[in-house]
C-alpha cells in the first residue's frame, strides 16, 4: 500500500512536469509566431509605407515585449518548481528501491495526521469557547434595558412617586383632621360635664353666701383654664400659619425656578438647533 501511494506521487509529479513542458513549449510557439509576423509586418512597411502598419508593429513590439518577461518569469518559476520536483522524485525513488524509510514515512504521516487531527480539536475547543462568550454576553446584553426602556421606568417611577406623596398629603390631612375632631370631642364632652356639675350644684351654691363665694371662685377657675387652653390654641394656629406661610414662599420660588429652568431648556434647545444647522451648512 505504501509503495502504490508512493508510485501515485510519482505521477501525479510527473503530470506536473509534463504540464509545466507543455505550457514552455506553447510560450515558445507564441513567440515564434510573434516574431515571424514582425517579420513580415516589417517587409510589408517596407514595400507599402502605411502608418498605421507602423503602429500595428510597435503594439507588437510591446507585446513581445511582455511575452518575453512572461517567458522568463515562467522560465525561473519552472526552474525552480522542477528543482524542488526533482528532489522530490529522486528521494521517492530511493525510498521506493530501497524501502528502508518505509516505517519512517508512514510515522512521518502518521505524525503528521496526528498533529492536524490535535490542531483540529483544538480549534474547535477555541470556537465553542468563543461561541459560550458570544452568547454569554448575547444575554448580557438583552438583560440590559434600553434607553428607551430606562426612559420608560423613569416616567414610571416619576409617577407612582407623584402618586405616593399624593397619596401621603391625603393621609396627613386626615389625620390632622380626625384629631382636631378629637380634641373637639373632648372640649364638648369637658364642657358638658361642667355645664351639667353647674347645673346640678348651682341651687345649693346659691343658697347661701359661702356657696355664691365658692361658685364664683370656681366659675373664675374654669374662665382661666378656658383662656389657656384658647391661648395654646392661637399659639398652635399662628405656629400652623407661620409653616404655611413658608410652604407658600417655597412654592412661590420653586414655580419662579421651574420657568426659569423651562426658559434656560428652551434657549438651550434653540441654540442645539442653531449649531445643527451651522453644522449642516458648513458641511455643504
Amino acid at each position: 500500500m505504501q509503495e502504490g501511494s508512493g508510485e501515485q506521487e510519482l505521477n501525479s509529479i510527473r503530470a506536473s512536469i509534463a504540464i509545466l513542458n507543455s505550457n514552455l513549449d506553447q510560450q515558445n510557439q507564441r513567440k515564434n509566431g510573434v516574431i515571424s509576423e514582425l517579420q513580415n509586418l516589417r517587409e510589408k512597411i517596407r514595400k507599402e509605407g502605411a502608418e498605421s502598419k507602423v503602429q500595428n508593429f510597435v503594439s507588437l513590439l510591446e507585446n513581445l515585449k511582455s511575452l518575453e518577461r512572461q517567458e522568463s518569469e515562467i522560465r525561473s518559476d519552472f526552474d525552480a518548481k522542477r528543482f524542488s520536483l526533482e528532489v522530490e522524485v529522486s528521494d521517492l525513488e530511493e525510498r521506493l528501491a530501497t524501502g528502508s524509510d518505509s516505517n519512517l514515512f508512514s510515522h512521518g504521516l502518521d505524525d503528521s495526521l496526528n498533529q492536524s487531527l490535535q490542531k483540529l480539536n483544538l480549534a474547535k475547543r477555541e470556537l465553542a469557547a468563543r461561541l459560550r462568550a458570544i452568547v454569554s454576553i448575547k444575554r448580557q446584553l438583552d438583560n440590559a434595558p434600553s434607553q428607551s426602556e430606562l426612559i420608560q421606568y423613569e416616567h414610571r417611577l416619576s409617577e407612582l412617586n407623584a402618586h405616593i406623596q399624593e397619596k401621603l398629603q391625603q393621609t396627613r390631612k386626615f389625620y390632622a383632621t380626625y384629631n382636631a375632631l378629637l380634641e373637639i370631642k373632648e372640649f364638648m364632652l369637658k364642657e358638658t360635664s361642667l355645664l351639667n356639675s353647674i347645673n346640678s350644684q348651682f341651687q345649693d351654691a346659691i343658697a347661701s353666701p359661702t356657696g355664691r363665694m365658692k361658685l364664683l371662685e370656681s366659675m373664675e377657675g374654669i374662665v382661666k383654664g378656658s383662656q389657656q387652653k384658647l391661648e395654646k390654641v392661637q399659639i398652635g394656629l399662628q405656629e400652623e400659619q407661620k409653616i404655611c406661610d413658608e410652604l407658600k414662599e417655597r412654592y412661590t420660588a420653586a414655580v419662579v425656578e421651574q420657568r426659569r429652568c423651562y426658559s434656560l431648556l428652551k434657549a438651550f434647545q434653540e441654540e442645539c438647533a442653531r449649531n445643527e444647522r451651522l453644522r449642516s451648512q458648513t458641511s455643504a
